[in-house]
């Protein structure tokens, strides 16, 4: 299951804008090419791809801000329900990558962890959304912090749980398959190289155990909890996985467990996929989603707030500033809560009680 990779050169890498690189295939809903200037608008066109091209050799394109349609919420009105089981409050975190201390100061802000680093939230509730590794500087220690406030929290009453994302696919795929080639529908790719190519750090491979890799493959891919839809990447790659949350987790495991590498490798791309829930069209693909899986607000990560917002440019604007980032970006007709602060470019790593308003 946990075969050795060859791991390739060590690369120095830093978490900068230019190791945000996301395959080509993942605009499934927006009107933009990545080979579009920003703001043109691309034809209607089949994907194409260059000969030898492999999913990271494409930056997430700019947006500009009338390409999201913000909705001013009350949060009053259209928050899901407060539990009635009598358990502690929900939080949920968006994507980590590496940024142990930057988790440990967002956790201790919020009250669930003490000034020693265990957790101090009695009954509440904390729901992770993926991406714990790479580009920062320490996924396996967020990793072990994450998997030791699961004993914590269920031995005071609460619990610690985590969803899948689409680089704990990546780490595990790097891992298992290495240099591998596998079919990516667009000439040879391996998931060494998108590992690398998209923050991968050496410094986390080193330090990969049995009982990490173990952790992930296990891990969920969809869950609800008080009407929210849990889930990693905003797209609607899910249903294709199955029609029910149960089934979906299901199918994602099992996949896993082959151990093929194309059959991870497709999971891989499609969990990859972004952007399904901006733009025209936007709310109805998240409506899609609750209809099929249950909630009444879906809330994911992947997509940093920054892009959905129109806040980072190329990287080749001198003049960009650092995005910022205050809270979580509610958009969608209200249907949709963006969790990923962009901490990998300067943002803000985001905890959040659930229901908005709390």
């Amino acid at each position: 299951m946990t075969q050795g990779a060859g791991q390739g050169p060590e690369v120095e890498r830093t978490a900068t804008l230019r190791d945000f690189r996301v395959p080509a295939y993942v605009h499934e809903a927006g009107p933009y090419v990545h080979s579009a200037q920003p703001g043109e608008v691309a034809p209607p066109a089949e994907e194409t791809y260059p000969e030898g091209y492999t999913p990271t050799e494409r930056d997430l394109p700019v947006i500009n801000r009338g390409d999201t349609v913000q909705v001013a919420v009350d949060p009053e009105t259209v928050a899901a329900p407060q539990s009635d089981t009598g358990q502690g409050p929900l939080y949920v975190v968006g994507d980590v990558h590496g940024y142990l201390d930057q988790l440990v100061a967002a956790l201790q802000e919020k009250g669930l962890l003490d000034a020693d680093g265990h957790w101090c939230a009695g009954t509440a509730r904390l729901w992770f959304l993926g991406d714990f590794t790479d580009r920062g500087p320490d996924g396996i220690g967020v990793i072990d912090l994450v998997m030791r406030l699961s004993a914590e929290a269920a031995a005071a009453g609460g619990y610690c749980k985590a969803l899948m994302g689409n680089h704990e696919l990546l780490l595990l795929g790097a891992k298992r398959f290495g240099d591998t080639p596998v079919n990516s529908g667009a000439g040879t790719a391996t998931f060494q190289a998108a590992w690398l190519l998209n923050g991968g750090q050496k410094t986390d491979m080193d330090r990969l155990q049995d009982h990490h890799l173990q952790w992930m493959a296990r891990l969920d891919a969809v869950e609800e909890v008080d009407g929210h839809l849990l889930v990693h990447s905003d797209t609607t790659a899910y249903l294709d996985y199955g029609r029910s949350i149960e089934e979906v987790n299901d199918t994602v495991r099992e996949t896993l467990t082959r151990n093929d590498a194309d059959e991870v490798w497709d999971l891989f791309r499609k969990f990859t996929k972004r952007f399904s829930f901006r733009d025209e069209g936007g709310a109805d693909a998240v409506r899609s989603l609750l209809d099929t899986y249950g909630g009444t607000r879906i809330v994911h990560g992947h997509s940093p707030i920054p892009y959905l917002l129109g806040e980072v440019g190329s990287e080749e604007d001198d003049d960009s500033t650092d995005p910022v980032v205050e809270g979580p970006h509610v958009y969608a007709d209200g249907l949709a809560i963006a969790m990923d602060g962009g901490v990998t470019m300067a943002g803000k790593l985001l905890v959040q009680q659930l229901p908005l308003g709390t």
